[in-house]
């Protein structure tokens, strides 16, 4: 986990399963350290590459926001599979009852006196495998979904957000801007 005075960030790299002609997601938890509204805003060196859901918002104190990066189907896989691909995380204390709807670019333009916290993330590709038909770990015949929800490894509150906030119109929209690192 990353953290800043603000935001922690989990993870601190985002991490794309890489499939020829399939798009991809990872998912990056924003919580608040502080007693304090903070806004935030996602900003990528390929823009045109991935959708950012929400790409800024606020988080309100103590709580925690989910952002989800998908990555548009690529034609090839890079050399080495290697990506130089960023991610720009902006962060900045606003006043008390500040919507996701009030945020604007200029909110994070570093003055003096304003405290712009940014954190980077890197993109790493990583294999996506063919998921095996029995779960290490279960039995033949019995069900991989039971499995899997008893020791806790799906959070369906996590997917049914997810989901969501890709099938909603009126979620805030996903371009992101760029940024040169």
């Amino acid at each position: 986990m990353s953290t800043g005075d603000l935001l922690s960030i989990h993870p601190s790299e985002l991490k794309f399963p890489f499939e020829e002609k399939k798009q991809s997601s990872s998912c990056m938890q924003l919580t608040n350290k502080t007693d304090q509204y903070v806004a935030f805003k996602v900003k990528t060196t390929n823009p045109k590459k991935y959708c950012v859901r929400p790409n800024g918002g606020i988080v309100l104190p103590g709580s925690t926001c989910n952002v989800t990066v998908t990555m548009q189907a690529q034609k090839e896989a890079p050399p080495d599979m290697q990506c130089k691909d960023k991610f720009l995380l902006q962060s900045v204390v606003v006043t008390s009852g500040t919507a996701a709807k009030d945020v604007t670019s200029e909110m994070f333009n570093k003055e003096e006196g304003k405290v712009v916290e940014e954190f980077k993330l890197r993109v790493l590709y990583i294999l996506a495998t063919a998921p095996s038909p029995v779960p290490e770990g279960s039995e033949e015949g019995s069900s991989p979904r039971a499995t899997a929800q008893e020791n806790g490894s799906i959070s369906a509150p996590m997917f049914d957000s997810v989901s969501r906030s890709l099938d909603d119109p009126k979620e805030k929209s996903s371009e992101v801007e760029f940024y040169s690192p």
